[in-house]
């Protein structure tokens, strides 16, 4: 194995204590302990693969592209026994691979598939799912060209939950239409990364047939995770490149349209437009929070700096009351809990397809709706996310202290690319490119739950800068390393050495993967949250506005949202600075990263301050 960095059903589909099928018995779901239970044989189940007729022509040929869906089902679908569906779609089954190991489908002589990557066929099939693999189209064995969470990526999709729920057309491998009769074509979509980012794109539809989402680490506002208020924090030209990524058809099929996604995404100014609000699932034009129906189990890592924590906690507060939700929110980082939490994890995976899918009753939905992780095996659970807070401002003091009291006097430092680690380190040393805050030792623990924003009172020496934020806790822990990248190790994970097998086995797909534990360090100070604007963008993201050398202007935004405990004893910190070079991630094939301006930063401490949603001592744990 590889190591890589990176509504209740009618009942009689579902019989509690039903015994197992066989040739005299009606086939029939097992539901024992509020669990569907592994009765099916995962060796002898349907293999096949259809293409669905979508409705874009993304390439432009002059013909609808098609989807491929690789299926694997019970055998005993279809004669007499109707399943539900959990669908992975992904663009990453060319390059690099899914999951932590990096795992690629395996085909047979007949192009059906031997082996799945991830561990949801094994697992779910015996207990009675389907599981359909889906290539993104412009991937993989699908036609077209990829868009990056553009039309195509989404409406791909979406032709596969239609074909389904029998709304759309699709053709088997001798080209003869096919049905999907063996479904109840209730389905459940599932996803890391992009993957997850496609599920909500879906959702956001309100495709009807769709029931439920589990997104993982998921994309849902272009803008928002690659422009960070209109500074280009990740690197110039990463949509079309992230199409040419995990496209491997000749370059030449799809050149003309990434052109057009590198113009369309003006990284000239990296300003909001038409592109990037076609790439929003909050309020865009082809997906919305509003229009989801179907239930939602989202997890999102808030260190994580691929995807930042925004794009869960935007989307998770736009969406409509009635939508049943479950979460957890974590210190990892880019991370799939199957590899840090496998157990809890593929438990209440199982028990949400169940109730969500099968219309199992147990008590998924009695148990509290949020798990949230604090540190090294440190997790709570409580009722809703963010937890209720108090909000709290703080203020930088001339002294170098944060306090709640009003202060006077100014500050200076010069936006250049800096790390995090360089700007934080040392906070009683001055130090050009920053400027440091600290609080007293807190006497109580105290905890972070929701998002903070920030005030600077600045004036420029030049028309541009880029305004960054750190939020620090300082003092001596045990943290989860979520910055180490390794061979064994990345995103606060480490390999520990043997394996876990989940679900039923073949010679060709084993289930196996690889152990895992969190990866800790000790650390006398930890960076929990940060945030970044250009100043040209303090009053619209949609048009950049250079400023005044010399004029005094009050910016405010948003930093990213955390749920995180400082410890009684630690300190609080808040670092004023400019360009934050751990987003600039060039080496991913992007052109330089951002440098900085070079501008003279001078903050008025009067009117610069942080609101914090705080709570503390005992009521840290609620």
């Amino acid at each position: 194995m590889k190591y890589s960095v990176i509504a209740v059903l009618a009942s009689a589909l579902v019989a509690a204590a039903a015994p197992a099928a066989s040739a005299v018995d009606k086939p029939a779901i097992d539901v024992s302990g509020g669990r569907t239970q592994p009765v099916f044989s995962y060796e002898d189940a349907i293999r096949e693969h259809v293409r669905v007729q979508s409705t874009v022509d993304s390439d432009g040929d002059g013909k609808k592209d098609l989807v491929r869906v690789d299926i694997i089902r019970p055998k005993e679908s279809g004669s007499g026994l109707k399943v539900p569906v959990i669908m992975h779609e992904s663009p990453y089954h060319d390059d690099p691979g899914v999951g932590f190991e990096v795992e690629k489908k395996k085909y047979d002589a007949n192009g059906n598939v031997t082996k799945f990557p991830m561990f949801y066929d094994n697992y779910f099939l015996p207990r009675g799912y389907a599981f359909v693999s889906v290539d993104m189209i412009g991937t993989r064995l699908s036609e077209g060209c990829p868009t990056t969470y553009g039309p195509s990526d989404v409406l791909g999709g979406k032709a596969v939950v239609d074909w389904l729920n029998g709304r759309a057309t699709a053709y088997d491998a001798k080209g003869d239409l096919v049905k999907a009769t063996w479904t109840t074509g209730r389905t459940g979509m599932i996803g890391h990364s992009y993957e997850g980012s496609l599920a909500v794109a879906l959702a956001g539809t309100g495709v009807r047939g769709l029931e439920t989402i589990v997104p993982v680490a998921s994309f849902s506002r272009g803008y928002e995770m690659w422009r960070a208020n209109g500074t280009l924090t990740v690197f110039k030209g990463a949509a079309a490149w992230q199409a040419k990524r995990v496209d491997k058809d000749p370059d030449e099929k799809c050149a003309a349209v990434r052109q057009k996604m590198q113009e369309d995404a003006d990284d000239a100014t990296g300003d909001h437009n038409k592109f990037w609000h076609e790439r929003d699932y909050v309020n865009g034009p082809l997906s919305k929070a509003s229009d989801v129906r179907a239930s939602v189990f989202s997890v999102m890592g808030f260190q994580d700096r691929n995807v930042v924590a925004s794009q869960f906690s935007t989307w998770w507060a736009a969406l409509p009351g009635n939508v049943q939700r479950k979460a957890w929110v974590t210190q990892y980082a880019h991370l799939d809990p199957f590899w840090a939490r496998r157990d809890v994890w593929v438990d209440t995976l199982h028990k949400w397809f169940d109730h969500e899918l099968m219309g199992v009753d147990n008590d998924i939905l009695r148990r509290p709706r949020i798990d949230v992780q604090h540190g090294p095996d440190r997790w709570i659970t409580q009722a809703e996310w963010p937890a209720p807070a108090k909000t709290v401002t703080l203020r930088p003091q001339k002294n170098g202290s944060l306090a709640g009291t009003p202060s006077t006097g100014t500050g200076g430092y010069v936006d250049l690319a800096r790390t995090e680690i360089a700007m934080s380190e040392n906070p009683a040393t001055t130090h050009t490119n920053r400027l440091a805050y600290l609080t007293s030792p807190l006497k109580t623990a105290t905890r972070l739950s929701g998002t903070p924003t920030v005030t600077m009172r600045v004036k420029l020496d030049k028309p541009a800068a880029n305004l960054g934020v750190l939020l620090v806790d300082y003092g001596t822990d045990t943290r989860i390393d979520y910055r180490e990248i390794g061979p064994d190790r990345a995103h606060g994970l480490k390999f520990i050495g043997g394996e876990d097998c989940v679900g039923q086995s073949t010679s060709d797909d084993d289930g196996c993967y690889l152990k895992a534990a969190d990866n800790t360090a000790a650390s006398a100070f930890n960076v929990v949250t940060r945030g970044i604007i250009d100043a040209q963008n303090h009053k619209s993201l949609s048009h950049s506005t250079p400023l005044t050398p010399g004029k005094a202007y009050q910016i405010t935004w948003k930093l990213q949202p955390q749920d995180y405990e400082f410890k009684a004893g630690h300190r609080l910190g808040l670092i004023l600075t400019g360009t934050n070079d751990d987003a600039n991630l060039n080496d991913t094939g992007g052109e330089d990263a951002e440098p900085g301006t070079g501008a003279k930063v001078t903050v008025d401490l009067g009117g610069t301050s942080v609101k914090l949603p705080l709570l503390t001592g005992a009521s840290t744990r609620k």
